[in-house]
């Protein structure tokens, strides 16, 4: 059986954030009030893994214009936007216009256990099978038998 929504997969994502998969430069400011901090590269990574498309990488100004840092999110098929993260900025930072970026490999290695700790979370919520610790193919997902 396939997932069955954008929704789904949303949630078990959500609900697999915490402190152990935020990137290390942002985990200072994380909170349960903004469990999105610093989820935006091992979200949209996996994002992808899942739905596939393209993965999309925009700075993120200040409003006075100074660099805030990056923010990463995912472009589907068909032109449709999907950011899960995006509520972790304030009104005071402005993510720019993105640009597509060539995923990497593998998890990048400074994010490789966040990355791996998300997606067996998020995996296990959904019931998805994994034959091996290589992405998920973007189609062809099987659920465990019930």
């Amino acid at each position: 059986m396939l997932l069955t929504s954008l929704a789904e997969i949303e949630g078990a994502i959500r609900a697999a954030w915490s402190p152990d998969t935020c990137d290390p430069v942002d985990l200072p400011h994380w909170s349960s009030a903004n469990p999105a901090c610093g989820q935006c590269g091992v979200t949209a990574l996996l994002v992808r893994e899942l739905l596939g498309g393209e993965l999309l990488l925009g700075t993120v100004l200040r409003r006075d214009g100074t660099r805030q840092g990056v923010h990463y999110w995912n472009r589907l098929g068909g032109g449709v936007e999907v950011d899960l993260t995006r509520e972790q900025f304030t009104s005071d930072e402005v993510v720019q216009a993105p640009v597509v970026v060539d995923p990497p490999p593998g998890p990048p290695e400074r994010l490789r256990d966040q990355h791996l700790l998300l997606r067996r979370r998020v995996l296990d919520s959904l019931d998805i099978t994994q034959p091996s610790q290589s992405p998920v193919p973007a189609t062809g997902q099987t659920r465990r038998g019930r």
